[in-house]
């Protein structure tokens, strides 16, 4: 186990979201792919259940006094809680009771999910049907009522779980839009203006404050991270798509490493690639860690820090998998994760 306020140093994880809608069976994939040390498991996201259960829906059913319900448009802040709000929270109690069933004496790292503060302000609307990215009052009270919702959710995690060293993940899927400004507004015809980094890099500090220093990571799959002010922001780990990463990334990168950021490279599909023959092919573990040893060699790093500062993940969500995919990439995850630890260079 790691030190109280570092990042735990595991092999390997997953994202976050599974196919399928069976709480108990998501529940005993991930706490069995990643058993006896070989990972760390995490609170599974089943958004085939429908409106409530996938992620915006799911982070707005955590908000303190703010309410959200489904729109033809998407999700939009309401007055009170409804039919939507209770849908979500029910989902969620759902989630934990699997996941505290499958977790009794376990002792060890485990990863909790949720939207970040600036990709939960882009996707949801204002009650004119704006998003609340256009509005900066709305930005701050969304950001506070997440932080004071995340609070609880931990604490509630931690009650169930009690042997449990608990990561926040925050998905950040829309922060690359948001700071560029290619966020489109509700006629889809203009875009949001960028918002400042400076007030991006705040926001987000003080919404990974909620948790334990060192134990908060940032996830995109979407490409050009900002790992900079993710980093300057306090996020211990940065997840990301490796397919996506391009030499541009490099000096940031390197950076992070040096400053001890965990890079948690998404490196395994999250479909079923397939082979010439049409077949699925996910079989080999050392080609596709190949290309985080060529970048530790790029960048002119020690191979034996490998192991402790990169985890092995899928390249994204799987929620768009066969149920029988998803169990192959997480095995296949830790499979990598093992092939990066034995054979670094």
């Amino acid at each position: 186990m790691s030190e109280k306020n570092e990042f735990p140093v595991v092999p390997a994880t997953g994202i976050g979201s599974l196919p399928g809608g069976d709480a108990r069976e998501a529940a005993k994939t991930v706490t069995g792919s990643f058993e006896s040390g070989r990972g760390m498991p995490h609170l599974p996201e089943l958004p085939a259940r429908g409106p409530g259960a996938d992620m915006i829906g799911r982070t707005a059913g955590l908000l303190v006094e703010l309410y959200a319900r489904v729109e033809p448009s998407g999700w939009r802040i309401g007055d009170h809680p409804g039919a939507d709000t209770r849908r979500a929270r029910a989902w969620l109690g759902e989630d934990l009771d699997a996941l505290e069933e499958f977790t009794q004496g376990y002792r060890g790292p485990l990863k909790v999910q949720a939207v970040g503060p600036w990709t939960l302000a882009a996707a949801l609307e204002l009650r004119g049907g704006e998003a609340a990215l256009s509005d900066p009052g709305a930005c701050r009270d969304l950001a506070a009522s997440l932080a004071e919702g995340l609070r609880g959710h931990l604490a509630e995690v931690q009650r169930r779980v009690p042997g449990a060293e608990l990561v926040l993940q925050l998905d950040e899927p829309s922060l690359t839009a948001v700071l560029r400004g290619q966020v489109r507004t509700a006629s889809g015809y203009r875009t949001h203006r960028a918002v400042d980094r400076q007030l991006v890099e705040g926001t987000l500090r003080e919404v990974i404050g909620v948790h334990t220093p060192g134990r908060v990571a940032v996830h995109s799959c979407a490409p050009d991270v900002p790992f900079a002010l993710l980093r300057r922001a306090g996020a211990a780990a940065v997840s990301f798509d490796a397919n996506l990463l391009t030499e541009r990334d490099d000096e940031t990168l390197g950076e992070a490493v040096e400053s001890g950021t965990r890079l948690l490279a998404g490196v395994v599909p999250a479909l079923p690639p397939v082979s010439e023959s049409g077949a699925a092919a996910l079989s080999d573990p050392a080609g596709s860690v190949r290309g985080v040893r060529t970048l530790w060699r790029r960048l002119g790093l020690d191979p034996g820090l490998l192991a402790r500062a990169v985890v092995v993940t899928p390249a994204c969500g799987l929620a768009g998998a066969s149920p029988a995919y998803a169990r192959q990439a997480l095995a296949h995850c830790v499979r990598a994760a093992r092939s990066l630890a034995d054979n670094p260079e």
